[in-house]
C-alpha cells in the first residue's frame, strides 16, 4: 500500500512578522485612513511650505548670534509656514473626530500661535507686547481680514450675504469683550490720582494696581465660562444657525448670471480625510513644540530690534506680530470670499476674533496669575479706543447680513489709520 504524504496543511502558515506589522498599522491607521506617508506627502504639497527653510535658519541665526533684525525677520516669517501646518493638521483631525471634539480641538489649537507667542512673552515678562500682540491680532481679523475679504468678494459679486443669526451673535460677544476691556480702563480713570497714570506694564501693591488685579482675574474667569458655553451654544443647541449654508453670493457682475444661479443650488460633497488621525496628531504635536522654540527667539529678539531701528514696540506688538499670526487666515479668508462662501469668511474673521478675546486673553491672564506674572485686562488707552471703534464698525457692517466692496475698503481704511497711529505712538 503505497504511503501518501500531506503537501498542502489544512491550516496555512502565517508568517509572525506579518501579523505583528498587520497590528501595528491598525493601530496607528485605522481601516480606510490614507497611510503615514501619503498623509505628510499632501500636508507638505504646497510650494509655500518652501518658507520652512527658515526655521533651521532661525536657530542658526540665534546660534550663532547674528542682528536681532534677522532673527527677527527669519522667525517671523517662519511662523507663516508653520501656523499654516498647525491650521491643516487640526482640520483634518476634526474631519475624523465628533462635532463636540472637534469644537474644542478648534478652540484650542485655532489660534496656536497667538498662544505660543503670548505664552512666552509672559514668561519673558514682555507685558506691553502680549497685550499689543492680543489687541493686534483681533483688529488684524476683523478690519484688514475681513476687509480684505469683502474687497476680494465685491470684485466679483455686486453683493454677498450670509447668515444674520450667526453674525448678530458673533457680533453681540465680541462687544461683550470689548465692554469687558473698557471697564478695568474706566476703573483707572475713576480712581487714578495727581494725575499720574499706572503704568500697565507694572503692577505693585498699591489699592489701583490690586483692583485692576482682581477685576481682570474675575472677569477671565467669566469670560471663559462664556466661551465654555458659546461651544456648547454653538455645538449642540443652536448649531443650525452656523450651519454653512451653499454660496448666498448674488447679482454677479458676470454677464448671465441670475440671482438662482448666483446662489448656488449644487450641494457640495463633504470633505474627505487626506490625513490619518494619529499622523495628524504626531503632526500637530511636533508643530506645536517647533512653533513654541521658534516664538521664543522672536519675542527674545524684539527689544534690541525695536531699540536699534527705532521701531515702536506698540508698533510691532499691534501690527507685525499679528501679520505673522494671521497670514494663513488671511488667504483662507479672502479665498472663501472669492468663492461665494461668506459665511464661512465671517466665520474665519469674526469667530477667531472672538476666540481670541473670549478664550485666548483670559487664558493669558489666567496663566500670569498661576505663573507669577501680573497680566491685566488693562490696556492702553489708544489700544483700547482702537478696540472700542473697531467693533463698533465691524457690528454696523455685518447685523443686515450682507456685504459689498465699500464695507470692505472701510474696514481696511480704519486698520491702516490705526497702523499709522501705532507707528507714530
Amino acid at each position: 500500500m503505497p504511503v501518501t504524504t500531506e503537501t498542502t496543511p489544512l491550516i496555512p502558515h502565517r508568517p509572525q512578522h506579518r501579523s505583528v506589522t498587520r497590528r501595528l498599522t491598525t493601530l496607528v491607521q485605522a481601516e480606510g485612513e490614507p497611510s503615514w506617508y501619503a498623509s505628510y506627502k499632501w500636508m507638505l504639497s504646497s510650494w509655500g511650505y518652501l518658507l520652512l527653510v527658515l526655521v533651521p535658519l532661525t536657530f542658526a541665526a540665534d546660534s550663532a548670534g547674528w542682528d536681532a533684525a534677522l532673527r527677527f525677520s527669519f522667525s517671523g516669517i517662519a511662523l507663516i509656514p508653520l501656523a499654516t501646518l498647525l491650521g491643516d493638521a487640526t482640520e483634518q483631525m476634526s474631519l475624523s473626530l465628533g462635532q463636540t471634539l472637534a469644537g474644542l480641538l478648534n478652540a484650542t489649537f485655532g489660534n496656536a500661535v497667538e498662544i505660543i507667542v503670548g505664552i512666552t512673552a509672559l514668561l519673558h515678562n514682555q507685558i506691553r507686547i502680549v497685550q499689543a500682540s492680543m489687541i493686534g491680532s483681533i483688529l488684524s481679523k476683523i478690519l484688514l481680514v475681513l476687509g480684505c475679504s469683502f474687497i476680494a468678494a465685491g470684485m466679483k459679486y455686486r453683493e454677498s450675504a450670509f447668515g444674520v443669526a450667526a453674525a448678530q451673535t458673533n457680533g453681540s460677544l465680541m462687544t461683550l469683550a470689548c465692554i469687558t476691556i473698557v471697564v478695568p480702563a474706566a476703573y483707572h480713570s475713576a480712581r487714578i490720582s495727581h494725575n499720574q497714570p499706572i503704568d500697565i506694564s507694572v503692577v505693585t501693591a498699591e489699592p489701583e494696581h490690586t483692583g485692576l488685579l482682581i477685576i481682570s482675574r474675575g472677569a477671565a474667569l467669566l469670560l471663559l465660562c462664556v466661551y465654555i458655553a458659546y461651544l456648547f451654544f454653538q455645538l449642540k443647541t443652536h448649531s443650525d444657525l452656523f450651519r454653512t449654508q451653499p454660496s448666498l453670493a448674488f447679482l454677479s457682475y458676470e454677464p448671465g448670471w441670475t440671482s438662482a444661479e448666483a446662489q448656488g443650488t449644487e450641494q457640495e460633497e463633504p470633505e474627505e480625510a487626506r490625513m490619518s488621525v494619529v499622523a495628524a496628531g504626531v503632526a500637530l504635536l511636533v508643530i506645536t513644540v517647533v512653533t513654541s522654540f521658534i516664538a521664543d527667539i522672536l519675542v527674545a529678539s524684539i527689544e534690541e530690534t525695536a531699540t536699534r531701528y527705532n521701531i515702536p514696540k506698540a508698533f510691532i506688538g499691534l501690527v507685525l506680530l499679528p501679520l505673522v499670526g494671521n497670514a494663513p487666515e488671511f488667504t483662507t479668508s479672502v479665498f472663501m470670499a472669492m468663492k461665494g462662501k461668506m459665511e464661512l469668511t465671517i466665520g474665519v474673521c469674526v469667530g477667531s476674533s472672538i476666540q481670541i478675546a473670549l478664550f485666548v486673553v483670559p487664558l493669558l491672564v489666567t496663566i500670569g496669575w498661576v505663573s507669577g506674572h501680573d497680566l491685566t485686562l488693562f490696556f492702553d488707552n489708544f489700544e483700547t479706543v482702537s478696540f472700542f471703534t473697531s467693533v463698533i464698525l465691524v457690528n454696523m457692517l455685518i447685523q443686515d447680513g450682507k456685504s459689498n466692496y465699500m464695507d470692505g475698503l472701510m474696514l481696511v481704511t480704519l486698520y491702516l489709520v490705526f497702523a499709522l497711529a501705532f507707528w507714530v505712538s
